[in-house]
């Protein structure tokens, strides 16, 4: 099951030519993950953050290709599809269309950390994730 946020492209994220600074879709991804876990997952970063930041799921590794360039007012569907979970980790792949144009694949490995040490996924968080999870076709 996939989860897909709708992100338009703002003038913050462009650059002098209207297009979007590379370095401007690792914060919609960031975006994507953020309301993932919110809408989905049943953990939200701020509920996170409550706890005195002693749990979390930072990036460790990310992936990226940019396929075509997005443009000042385009809106791009992000798509985000949870590929492996294991122990503490879990790998999401996303992907940016506009239409049916591929624009962005970015695969992004989380972990989970308890006390700022990787642990294992809360039972409740990790029967949200196997929902999600989807192999490559």
């Amino acid at each position: 099951m996939s989860y897909t946020r709708i992100i338009q492209i703002e003038f913050n994220h462009c650059d002098p030519a209207g297009i979007v600074f590379y370095p401007r879709y690792f914060e919609m991804t960031n975006s994507v993950v953020e309301n993932f876990f919110a809408d989905e997952v049943g953990k939200s970063f701020a509920q996170m953050h409550m706890e005195g930041m002693h749990n979390g799921v930072p990036t460790v590794h990310i992936e990226a290709d940019f396929i075509a360039p997005s443009r000042l007012g385009d809106k791009v569907a992000f798509t985000l599809v949870v590929r492996k979970l294991g122990g503490s980790s879990v790998m999401v792949e996303i992907t940016g269309r506009m239409g049916a144009e591929l624009r962005l694949r970015a695969q992004l490995t989380l972990v989970w950390i308890d006390n700022m040490k990787a642990a294992r996924w809360p039972e409740p968080l990790r029967a949200r994730l196997a929902a999600h999870l989807e192999t490559a076709a």
